[in-house]
């Protein structure tokens, strides 16, 4: 039987806040979750959302850095 699994999602909003609050650039972002500065871009803009270990990482990441935000749940899923 698979586990149920919560994670955070995060919005366009909450990830520039988050970058804003560590004062990066979008490039320094990428270059320390270990992605492309268009793939910040893109989440920013609400084209994309980040998800698995992305989102895990900005989590880690905000919570580390005092970052005061609002995660929204996701839905638990059947993997």
């Amino acid at each position: 039987m698979a586990q149920k699994r919560k994670g955070v999602e995060w919005d366009e909003k909450q990830v520039r806040a988050l970058r804003q609050h560590l004062r990066l650039t979008q490039a320094k972002l990428a270059e320390e979750l270990g992605t492309r500065q268009q793939t910040i871009s893109e989440w920013e803009t609400g084209m994309y959302r980040p998800r698995g270990t992305s989102a895990r990482l900005l989590t880690l990441v905000a919570e580390r850095s005092g970052f005061k935000y609002e995660p929204t749940m996701k839905k638990e899923s059947k993997e």
